[in-house]
């Protein structure tokens, strides 16, 4: 078929010859004659200028009319060849809002246009750049960004309205694993990475502090988030020393005339009420307020006395106030508290083997603040400005063992953003300061300042390949001098995008090992001197596309931790940090399917992972991390009625650490089912959860028969401890 022409253009022209000739000689006409046929359609020049506001020229701009385009030269200029009349024109540049345009192609002539872009106003958040966090389409950014939209998030808020531990769990290459099961906590991993490498960040501010620990997710409710998204893999020259296995920065809702209680209760004595306003004071000022009180009863599900899902009480509050001027400049400023008291252990009446009862509980305490600010100049420079300063503190008892502390995170970063030509470029500077101090147990405390200096080109070779390459170089108060570069290039092969990433990354040692969070730091030795920071590298490959309805993508990843810290039991019953003899190292894919025609929507994920690590001279896998996994999500949804949704997700094989009932766990399916329905101004739920009851406690137990010689009295859950569980509720707006 000649390019551009119409199924119907080819038919009138094959008409006008031979009415009654077969299809298959119109196709050998359409072939041997095509490019005449083309040169008598009238046909003309149009020359397109691309300018910024300030009258400046806009070099690698992709100028498109149907199926003919052109990239802007040096000189701001594209010249287009059209059949003759009304041509629609469409200018688009990343960093510039994309503009169109109608204009009238004389025949056998030349038309002038000259199109004028306005700069997009986007936010780098986090530590960094525009590339990863902006404004832009998702298929304009190099870098792989997974984005959990809005309704999903409303269905996962309907499931566990207290917490995203659920969220990122059911997302493909993150894995929410469990490290201290008396209390529950969590940590997320991300492509078979410790959790501790995972940096949470919320509008990209870390108010969770430099790391969130092992209950983060299980303290941030997901009422307010617009969409989270996700980086994958070592992302320390985007956003510093903490995110050496990877990103979630938390994107709030934005100020609406919106007003929602939701009210939930489950059947393990679980009770969530969360209130949620947002209203818009003026054309430049808005508000959102968030706040909750949840509660949770001890429940002994397996009925050995010890509590398989902790209790505890918490209520927390944040309200942001939003500015923004529609010409760039905008504010975004927030505080926020949280207080929960949470209780494991063994149950009232119930005892460990030894014949005593046992309580672990923790008493947490965080107050924070963050700011957002930037300014739009007239030359076409964003000017971005954020801080933000929280301050937490722990009271945790093991047994008979008192362990309090505090740790406070400051964080200040400037930036400056622009283009020019095909160069999209920011340049910044941060310092990160962070300071622990145990109050009963010495030897521990630290004060990490951290200051450094990044910067970011993103350059348009042509309309379909993008390249951004990016550095950061900081100074580690502690462990000195580390410059962290990263590359990443768009490649679009029509129907095909291509993406691939390759960055370094850095750690620097903390004792908030896993296994230390779980026993407490009574029972470590003191740090060794020569304790080194750890490396990493890391690279992945994503190719992806659509057919119709349906989304396809592909992700290839690796990455490599040199001088791992590995926490190893003494032989006097304590804990010790070690630097690694070898590298770890973590591999695997990612495979998705999505479907999307309303009302339907349905996602099919399967992730491979290999993750080694060399222990007393032998390479193993890195203990509960699965090789396979999978999901299958389907929903049906009316908007304006309701929706009902039905998921499965299956979790292979993992390797037991320190287990004495096995070195080897079951693979298992977890199967849930979600109603919604919609009456007035109320929608009311109801969700079955893991309605085959797959569950730790059913295979194996989780009460050690002995306390172990570091003092724990459990083993590392590799299944769920709840069980089969339904909540409900109802939402009501107003």
């Amino acid at each position: 078929m000649p390019h551009g022409w119409s199924r119907r253009q080819i038919s009138r022209r094959m008409n006008a010859r031979a009415c009654s000739i077969s299809r298959v000689f119109v196709l050998l006409v359409a072939i041997l004659y095509g490019p005449r046929l083309h040169a008598q359609v009238p046909e003309g020049r149009l020359v397109v200028t691309v300018e910024n506001a300030e009258g400046g020229v806009v070099a690698g701009a992709l100028v498109r009319s149907g199926a003919v385009s052109a990239v802007t030269d040096a000189e701001g200029r594209a010249v287009l060849v059209l059949p003759a009349g009304e041509a629609e024109i469409v200018v688009a540049r990343i960093g510039f809002v994309a503009q169109q345009a109608v204009v009238e192609v004389p025949d056998g002539g030349e038309a002038t246009l000259t199109v004028r872009l306005r700069l997009l106003a986007v936010e780098t958040e986090g530590i960094v750049v525009t590339s990863t966090r902006s404004n832009r389409r998702i298929e304009d950014v190099p870098t792989r960004v997974e984005v959990i939209g809005r309704e999903e998030i409303e269905e996962k808020l309907l499931m566990t309205p207290g917490d995203i531990a659920m969220l990122l769990n059911e997302t493909a290459g993150l894995r929410v694993q469990s490290t201290a099961p008396a209390l529950g906590g969590a940590s997320v991993r991300i492509q078979g990475l410790l959790g501790r490498y995972t940096l949470i960040l919320s509008d990209g501010l870390p108010l969770y502090g430099s790391q969130s620990g092992a209950l983060g997710p299980l303290q941030i409710p997901p009422v307010d988030l617009a969409q989270v998204e996700v980086i994958k893999g070592v992302a320390s020259a985007l956003y510093g020393a903490t995110a050496q296995g990877g990103v979630v920065n938390l994107i709030s809702r934005k100020p609406n005339e919106e007003r929602e209680l939701l009210l939930n209760a489950s059947t393990l004595g679980g009770a969530d009420a969360v209130l949620w306003l947002s209203d818009v004071l003026s054309p430049t000022w808005g508000y959102t307020l968030l706040s909750g009180a949840h509660v949770q009863g001890k429940a002994d599900v397996d009925g050995d006395g010890w509590a398989d899902a902790p209790g505890f009480l918490r209520v927390m509050a944040r309200p942001r106030l939003y500015w923004n001027n529609g010409r760039g400049g905008s504010l975004l400023a927030t505080v926020g508290g949280m207080l929960e008291d949470r209780k494991g252990g063994t149950i009232p009446g119930g005892v460990t083997p030894a014949g005593t009862p046992y309580a672990e509980e923790l008493a947490t305490g965080r107050v924070d603040a963050g700011l957002l600010a930037r300014v739009l100049s007239r030359g076409g420079r964003l000017l971005a400005v954020r801080g933000s300063a929280s301050y937490q503190r722990h009271e945790h008892t093991f047994g008979p063992t008192l362990e309090r502390d505090r740790h406070g995170t400051v964080f200040l970063e400037a930036s400056l953003a622009g283009t020019n030509g095909p160069h999209a470029w920011v340049i910044g500077a941060a310092i990160q300061h962070d300071a622990y101090r145990a109050q009963d147990v010495t030897g521990f405390d630290y004060t990490h300042t951290v200051p450094g200096v990044f910067l970011q080109d993103e350059m348009s070779i042509s309309a379909a390949f993008l390249v951004s390459a990016s550095g950061r170089l900081d100074h580690h108060n502690v462990y000195g001098w580390f410059a962290n570069p990263r590359l990443s290039a768009l490649l679009r092969l029509h129907p095909w995008i291509v993406r691939a990433s390759i960055g370094t990354g850095y750690f620097a040692p903390t004792p908030h090992t896993e296994e230390v969070q779980a026993v407490g730091l009574t029972r470590l030795v003191p740090l060794p001197p020569d304790l080194k920071a750890e490396r990493a590298g890391g690279m992945s490959l994503d190719i992806g596309r659509a057919i119709g309805d349906v989304e396809l993508n592909a992700t290839l990843f690796a990455s490599s931790i040199l001088d791992p810290v590995q926490t190893v039991r003494t032989a006097d019953g304590g804990l010790a940090l070690r630097n690694g003899a070898g590298p770890t190292q973590a591999w695997g894919t990612e495979l998705l399917v999505r479907y999307a025609r309303e009302p339907i929507h349905l996602t099919a994920t399967y992730v491979y992972t290999r993750s080694t690590e060399l222990w007393d001279g032998n390479r193993r896998e890195v203990p509960y991390t699965p090789r396979s996994t999978a999901g299958i999500v389907a929903a049906l949804e009316e908007h304006d009625r309701g929706r009902i949704g039905v998921e499965f997700y299956y979790t292979g094989l993992q390797e037991l650490d320190d287990d004495p009932y096995g070195t080897r766990s079951r693979q298992y399916v977890i199967v849930g089912i979600l109603a919604e329905r919609r009456f007035g101004r109320a929608r009311f739920f109801l969700n079955a959860e893991n309605i085959l009851d797959a569950r730790h406690t059913r295979w194996s137990p989780l009460v050690r028969p002995a306390q172990s010689p570091q003092g724990r009295w459990t083993t590392d859950a590799w299944a769920p401890l709840e069980g089969r569980t339904f909540n409900g509720g109802v939402r009501f707006f107003f």
